[in-house]
Order: C-alpha cells, then sequence, then structure tokens
C-alpha cells in the first residue's frame, strides 16, 4: 500500500511537471504592452512579435483589419529578392521567445531555416522624449558571410489622412504611381484609391509621418544615403493596397555585411501625438514635428 501511494504520489508530481511546461511557454505567449505617458503599444508575441495597436488615450492608429497581411506592424529582412513572398515565417507569423533585462522587452525568433537569421526585437520606452524605441537586430547564424538590410513595415487603414517625409520630389519612383505633391519642405500623399497595388521608393531624411484621425505618426530612424539601402530597396517605401483597404508605412536600414555569427543592430523611434488641424499638407505639421527630428 505504501509503495502504491508513493507511486502515486510520483505520478502526481510527474503530471504537475508536465502541465508546468507546457503552461509556462504558453504564459510567455500573452500579449505584451508597453506605455509612455498616454500612449500605449501592444505586441503580441505568439504572432511573430508584431505590433498589434498603437493607441493615444484608446484612439487606435495602426491598421486592425484581419485579412493576412493587412493589420499592425511587422519586421522583414531586406532585399526581398531573397524570400520573395510569402513573408519568412520565423520572422513574421511564428512565436518568439519573451523575456525583460535591464528595463527592456526582448523578443527573439526561431532561426529562419532558409536564410539562417535570427530576428531580436528590444522595445523601451523614453518618457522624457515621448517616446517608444524598437530596436532590431539580426543575427547571422550561418557559417557564410552575408548581407542584409533591417525593414519596418507598419500598416495603416486607407481611410483618408496624409503621408509626408522629406524627399525630393523628382526622386520618388516609380513617377506619377500616387499622386505625391511638395510643399512646406515635404512630400505628400493623401491616400487614394486604385484597381491594382502599387508602391513607391524614395530617399528620405531619417523619418516619415502620417496623420489620420486627430493622431500624428511620427517615425525617426538613420538616414541613408543613396547607396546604403539593399539593391532595389530604399529607406522609405509606401506601398497601397488595391481597393480602399490598407496602407504600408516602411523603413529601411543599411545593407550590412555580416560575418558568421555577427549581428546588426537598427532603432525605429515611434511617437504618436495629439493633432488638431486638418489631415493636410501644412507647415502645422511641418512644425509639430520638427522638435522630434534630430
Amino acid at each position: 500500500m505504501e509503495r502504491a501511494n508513493a507511486n502515486n504520489t510520483m505520478m502526481k508530481r510527474l503530471l504537475f511537471l508536465l502541465l508546468l511546461a507546457i503552461l509556462l511557454p504558453l504564459a510567455g505567449m500573452a500579449q505584451q504592452q508597453l506605455t509612455v505617458n498616454d500612449v500605449t503599444m501592444t505586441i503580441s508575441p505568439e504572432k511573430g512579435a508584431k505590433i498589434l495597436s498603437l493607441q493615444y488615450k484608446g484612439q487606435e492608429v495602426i491598421s486592425q483589419l484581419t485579412a493576412p497581411e493587412s493589420f499592425g506592424s511587422t519586421f522583414w529582412t531586406s532585399p526581398q529578392k531573397e524570400w520573395n513572398w510569402p513573408p519568412v515565417r520565423e520572422f513574421d507569423k511564428m512565436p518568439y521567445q519573451v523575456e525583460e533585462h535591464d528595463g527592456s522587452l526582448i523578443m527573439t525568433s526561431e532561426v529562419s531555416r532558409r536564410l539562417k537569421y535570427r530576428v531580436h526585437k528590444a522595445f523601451t520606452t523614453d518618457k522624457k522624449d515621448n517616446a517608444i524605441i524598437v530596436t532590431y537586430s539580426i543575427i547571422n547564424e550561418s557559417d557564410e558571410t552575408r548581407q542584409v538590410a533591417p525593414w519596418e513595415i507598419t500598416r495603416v487603414e486607407n481611410n483618408g489622412g496624409v503621408i509626408f517625409f522629406d524627399a525630393p520630389l523628382d526622386g520618388i519612383t516609380p513617377a506619377d504611381l500616387m499622386p505625391f505633391t511638395a510643399a512646406n519642405g515635404a512630400v505628400w500623399y493623401q491616400p487614394d484609391e486604385a484597381t491594382g497595388n502599387r508602391k513607391i521608393n524614395a530617399d528620405g531624411k531619417g523619418w516619415y509621418a502620417y496623420c489620420n484621425n486627430g493622431l500624428l505618426l511620427l517615425k525617426t530612424f538613420d538616414n541613408l544615403t543613396p547607396s546604403q539601402p539593399a539593391p532595389g530597396e530604399a529607406e522609405i517605401q509606401v506601398y497601397v493596397n488595391r481597393g480602399k483597404t490598407f496602407i504600408e508605412l516602411e523603413c529601411q536600414g543599411a545593407y550590412t555585411t555580416l560575418k558568421p555569427h555577427e549581428q546588426l543592430s537598427w532603432s525605429v523611434r515611434w511617437y504618436l501625438l495629439p493633432f488638431k488641424g486638418n489631415a493636410e499638407p501644412s507647415a502645422k505639421l511641418m512644425k509639430t514635428i520638427k522638435k522630434y527630428l534630430r
């Protein structure tokens, strides 16, 4: 009888440990949030460490559509010609490990079987600057020297507003694909609708902004020279999906040579501000963002 009780106790302990082993990873998959003043960012480790939401006092700015590749903010490696389509699952859709370190929320992908890269995403806040900083790292886990660039993709719904950044109007390619105008030290695009998908490239100045529904989203990042992006890519890109669906606001870092097990790191500062005024080209919008540009 004592042996039977001991066996039962051991079996219960084994079942408990097994349940714990199952539940602990699932607990790490819970959505994570960062808050800086009135801004809240929500990230899903389970869904490719995507940024699912960015809100100012509860008001959303990024796409909440549900179709695949139409929502949130994600991260890819560049150039796209290395993986074509669809996005690399280990970076875009598969679960990331989660840990906290020195005030940062760090999420780590699996190694891509195809590309042999691993991705880190570190999320921190700067309360004095009212910013959320996302630092992306690409680690070369192969035994070969590779070249790669970082690429952030943030989706907003195509429901009005204005997108703007500092770039020469005649340098936006392909020309005349989207109705950009130049004014007040920037180029401006008020989203329109077409039957086909469209995408432009531009050599910017290390920032882009989007204003709609009383909110102003500003991103700042390293300014690249024209020779620094990956082949066929650009510092700033805007992709407009056909119809009135979604738009991708994209920025890329420098094309970098990585020896085996070396890594690159690249940061994007996110600002989400209230804006009282029309979402259209204006000196007021430029004045609002200038104090955040370095």
